[in-house]
């Protein structure tokens, strides 16, 4: 017998929160690298920034794994949730190796990629309350 479980119409899931966590820490490293160029303490908010980024990125797959495991629904969410991790990965590889080269345009992707992910998580809360 397979239970079949969703969320309350319009209800933010704990994967939205995530995304959501994952989405901001990011918009707050882009500043703290702008800030890391211009003061001295730059470089010690965007260590901190840096270290929950990867902590909320290993939360996505967390909240991916637990959304699917009830419902025994797709594992796409999880392959998505994982890629950003390793993304993530690359990039705090990148950083402590000072690649400015490769490490800003690698942020620049990440963010992107976190906003559409946050779009696609609020749009279907958004679907479900119609």
């Amino acid at each position: 017998m397979t239970a079949q479980t969703t969320t309350a119409p319009g209800r933010l899931t704990f994967q939205g929160v995530a995304i959501a966590l994952q989405t901001l820490s990011l918009l707050f490293q882009a500043v703290t690298a702008g800030l890391l160029l211009s003061t001295s303490y730059g470089e010690v908010l965007h260590g901190v920034g840096a270290r929950v980024m990867y902590g909320a990125s290993m939360l996505y797959v967390l909240a991916a794994v637990l959304a699917w495991r009830p419902g025994g629904g797709s594992p796409r969410p999880i392959l998505h949730a994982s890629g950003f991790l390793a993304l993530a990965s690359l990039q705090v590889v990148i950083g402590i190796a000072r690649v400015p080269g490769l490490h800003v345009p690698l942020g620049v992707v990440m963010f992107g990629l976190s906003v559409l992910a946050l779009h696609q998580s609020l749009s279907g809360a958004r679907r479900g309350a119609a």
